[in-house]
């Protein structure tokens, strides 16, 4: 087992070591990963017979680790006559710390991530944001220690405040399907939350209203295979079976003038899954990072959920189904997600939501020594019979729709379409490489009396850098400006900085875990 600093070293060449001033001074004041922290991810142990696919699991797992830059795993018999063999693990670290920050006029931000502390893989963020004119401050804390002792449970800290004094504290135990050769699951999560929000009586007369809830989260989740084979598919294609329990209890709600349909009211929810989940990985490149090695999940998903909640002295079912896919092709990756799910009162349903979200990206285009993909993006949800509260809306804003969009308006019915041109430089300064990108974005809200096909369509164009090194935990951050002919409540013709990453297309994993309801933001 041998872990390396991050500048000058290679998980490959044992030979190469720091050349110069700059990579030992970096080395020197960098917490390299201690052989344990890397030991705890393994799934195999000494003196077992050698399982191939916890082999390359085992390597898949470290790569994933964001402090981890390249791991090499390797075997090597001891000697022609024995039975036995040696696997020698090479880690390459990344640089971990990483310091963020804005000023505007009205407010300095700074942020300090550490996502390798002491050497120990725990993650450590702290943000402060500070508001000139009150000289108020916000804090953001949030503690992760993300692998106990080989268990692969992940335990959360998080303390948030903001400057208007709302805050969200939590405490986090989860272990999720990490591997498709997890068979036990599950967690536990205690939160509460506070915040003062402004409601709207019948008369549209407005006020603030506090709302303050505690809830506890609890599930657990066992997979068993389906096969007797030894391929990899066989093995990894598994049986899941899931339970949780949801128990939200307000402590301060709105009045009732302001909450008529009593949304903001204690609820106790009970979901159960079942489900058969196939899960592998492909190795590919140049995807959402530069030359490194990418995981990118294939497989399929299909699932049924059902459940009973009791909310406002009221009792009704859920049930839900789900399928999703994703594969290869001659003509690039795609992977589909398809979600139905309602909730039954007096045969009627209600809160219903149809989910379909969609990723594409082509096969490695070469351009003399530039690299090129064109990702697409999309998303649609339907929702009928939603309660009538804005808290059961759709909304565009950012993560949710457009990226740097901000507005009220809201919606039972949306789609979003998001195409971007990724291109790869193949020049370096210092380690540091700038490749350019060109995103187009449009999206649309409907309601029950307009369809989206009346409804009107929001877009965003967008261009910059995504700045890359190999070295740096981030990995990459970004220089980019979006135009949008329109925002709502903002005006026409905006333009942005900094509105949009290339990371937000992310991948799907095929996963059966929590149960959870169709999700509807």
């Amino acid at each position: 087992m041998v872990t390396l600093d991050p500048f000058g070293y290679s998980e490959s060449d044992t030979k190469k070591v720091p050349s110069n001033w700059g990579e030992r001074a970096g080395n020197n004041i960098h917490f390299k990963t201690r052989e344990n922290t890397i030991r705890n991810l393994l799934l195999f142990k000494k003196n077992e017979h050698l399982d191939y696919i916890k082999l390359i699991e085992s390597e898949r797992l470290i790569r994933s680790q964001r402090y981890v830059h390249r791991v090499i795993i390797k075997t090597e018999a001891i000697s022609k006559k024995s039975d036995s063999i040696d696997v020698s693990v090479r880690v390459l670290d990344t640089w971990s710390l990483t310091p963020e920050g804005s000023l505007s006029g009205s407010s300095l931000n700074f942020e300090l991530n550490e996502r390798n502390f002491l050497g120990l893989g725990h993650e450590f963020d702290n943000r402060i944001v500070n508001r000139f004119s009150d000289k108020k401050n916000g804090y953001n804390i949030k503690y992760t220690v993300p692998n106990f002792k080989n268990t692969y449970i992940r335990t959360t800290l998080i303390y948030n405040k903001d400057l208007n004094d709302f805050y969200d504290k939590s405490i986090a135990f989860d272990r999720p399907f990490f591997s498709p050769l997890t068979r036990w699951a599950g967690g536990i999560k205690f939160n509460q939350t506070f915040s003062i929000q402004e409601f709207k009586d019948l008369n549209n007369l407005s006020d603030f209203q506090n709302n303050k809830n505690n809830t506890q989260d609890f599930w657990i989740g066992h997979a068993n295979g389906i096969f007797n084979g030894s391929s990899v598919r066989e093995r990894t294609t598994k049986f899941i079976l899931t339970a949780g329990f949801l128990n939200v209890n307000y402590i301060e709600s709105p009045k009732a003038i302001y909450d008529t349909i009593g949304f903001y009211t204690n609820e106790r929810f009970f979901l159960s899954g079942i489900g058969i989940a196939s899960r592998q990985f492909k190795q590919d490149s140049y995807i959402f990072n530069y030359g490194v090695i990418e995981d990118v999940p294939i497989g399929k998903i299909y699932g049924i959920t059902g459940g009973y909640q009791y909310k406002n002295q009221r009792e009704r079912l859920y049930a839900g189904a789900r399928a999703s896919f994703g594969k290869y092709f001659k003509w690039g990756y795609l992977s589909t997600d398809f979600q139905y799910g309602t909730f039954f009162r007096a045969n009627k349903t209600n809160q219903s939501a149809f989910s379909f979200q969609s990723n594409y990206f082509t096969k490695l285009i070469d351009l003399g020594k530039w690299k090129l993909r064109q990702f697409i993006k999309s998303q649609l949800i339907l929702g009928q019979n939603r309660l009538d509260t804005p808290a059961d809306r759709l909304i565009l804003n950012d993560n949710y729709g457009l990226s740097g969009f901000s507005s009220s308006i809201n919606g039972t019915k949306k789609v979003v379409l998001t195409f971007q041109t990724q291109a790869y430089s193949p020049w370096n300064l210092i380690g540091f490489r700038i490749n350019p990108f060109f995103n187009y974005a449009v999206a649309s809200l409907g309601t029950s009396e307009i369809p989206l096909t009346q409804s009107k369509y929001y877009s965003k164009i967008g261009f910059g850098v995504i700045i890359s090194n190999d070295y740096l935990v981030f990995n990459s951050f970004q220089i980019s400006f979006a135009y949008y002919p329109k925002i709502p409540d903002q005006g026409d013709n905006l333009f942005k900085n900094n509105a949009f990453r290339t990371t937000d297309f992310g991948f799907q994993d095929f996963d059966l875990g929590r149960p959870q309801v169709v999700p509807f933001r």
